[in-house]
């Protein structure tokens, strides 16, 4: 692990870190139950996570559901990080994975209050607003050419 930035995590305790930054943010900010957080996903998904002075404040998972395709879940930074650039530095590094894997497309399912973050990373918005685990989401694509 190192001190400050974003990692892929390699290790079992990494891995844990993203986990933990996910539950803060899903489970305990926003009230998604434990079992709809842990959805059986994570063992085939790589794992991105931003540490800050050694402690883990962001995370990311990233999976391939289709051949060129990847699918960016999970996207979280603890609330008391938000607004510092960490959500950016997260996704930079989804992306250059992303790449490095082949993937022409990524997917993602944007909760609607922060679409515009999305928009402004390269994104665009498919389709209407539904709701996913009792909070409106859109789904967004970004071509990685």
């Amino acid at each position: 692990m190192i001190d400050t930035g974003v990692v892929v995590a390699a290790t079992e305790a990494e891995r844990a870190d993203a986990l933990a930054v996910r539950h803060a943010v899903f489970v305990e900010g926003q009230g998604i139950s434990e079992d709809r957080e842990l959805d059986g996903l994570d063992s085939n998904a790589t794992h991105v996570v931003a540490y800050d002075d050694g402690e883990p404040i962001g995370a990311a998972r990233l999976r391939q559901p289709e051949s060129d395709l990847g699918k960016v879940e999970r996207v979280a930074v603890r609330e008391d990080r938000r607004g510092e650039g960490w959500g950016r530095r997260v996704m930079t590094t989804v992306h250059s994975v992303a790449r490095e894997r082949g993937f022409t497309e990524l997917v993602l399912h944007a909760q609607a209050e922060v679409e515009g973050f999305y928009r402004r990373l390269g994104y665009r918005t498919v389709g209407d607003e539904f709701e996913e685990a009792g909070i409106p989401h859109v789904e967004m694509v970004r071509s990685l050419d």
